[in-house]
């Protein structure tokens, strides 16, 4: 495919997990991907692998946010929210406020920030298209989980809004939405505790990132007039966001 036809797509939180998944897929499948995060060596590992073209960005600072959409192309095709993620496992009374406001902070406002900024070039494409990477977290709830769940129930509610204040635009709106996923989200969310995060995901069958990025594929290649609003996936071994089948002799 001649580089000039090549869809543009921008994913943020490019560097890892569900992420660098998408940025490989979308790359193998004729998009020049755009890929931004905050670890700059991680983008340039990436770069050189996939022939993405690396930014750095963090979709919590709206001057970041301001830079990058300046960067890219006049038409962009395709935006994947995919910055996110969880911080702590702590219960509404003893909340850590910081956390809080870190996870709405990447999670929602992120969200908003880019589709805010990238708007004119999706919609100056003909035809572009919005896909947030959300969770079964905005729909559920487990103890501990409040201040993450309700940053995902929030992203749901920006996502279903856009689709009020885009209709008539040239722009199609997908949320997609996994459950139980091995990446570093764990890893972070416990603080870089690695042990503590292989025990999430001991004694069943997660999902990978690949597993993520193939629904995001299939969602943005449906024909023109199909929209698809929502893919809720989860592994087969979790039926609730708190409810998991665990194999005994796995432990």
């Amino acid at each position: 495919m001649e580089e000039k036809r090549r869809k543009v797509a921008v994913v943020t939180g490019a560097s890892s997990g569900i992420g660098e998944a998408i940025v490989r897929l979308l790359s193998q499948n004729g998009f020049h991907v755009y890929g931004g995060a905050r670890r700059k060596a991680r983008l340039e590992a990436l770069a050189r692998e996939t022939g993405m073209t690396p930014i750095l960005l963090d979709v919590r600072s709206p001057e970041s946010v301001m830079r990058c959409a300046e960067a890219l192309p006049s038409e962009v095709h395709l935006l994947v929210n995919n910055a996110g993620g969880a911080v702590g496992l702590d219960h509404v009374m003893d909340m850590d406020e910081s956390g809080w406001l870190d996870m709405y902070q990447s999670n929602v406002l992120g969200t908003a920030r880019m589709s805010r900024a990238l708007f004119p070039k999706l919609a100056g494409s003909g035809l572009g298209h919005l896909v947030n990477i959300g969770s079964v977290a905005g729909f559920e709830t487990y103890a501990g989980g409040a201040g993450y769940c309700a940053a995902k129930h929030a992203l749901r509610a920006v996502t279903e809004t856009l689709r009020l204040e885009w209709l008539g635009q040239p722009v199609r709106i997908t949320e997609i939405d996994p459950g139980m996923v091995e990446t570093e989200f764990s890893i972070v969310r416990f603080g870089g505790d690695v042990e503590r995060a292989k025990k999430v995901y001991e004694g069943m069958t997660p999902l990978t990132g690949a597993d993520v990025a193939e629904s995001v594929l299939w969602a943005v290649t449906r024909p023109p007039h199909v929209n698809v609003d929502a893919i809720l996936l989860r592994p087969l071994d979790q039926a609730r966001v708190d409810r998991v089948f665990r194999r005994a002799s796995e432990r």
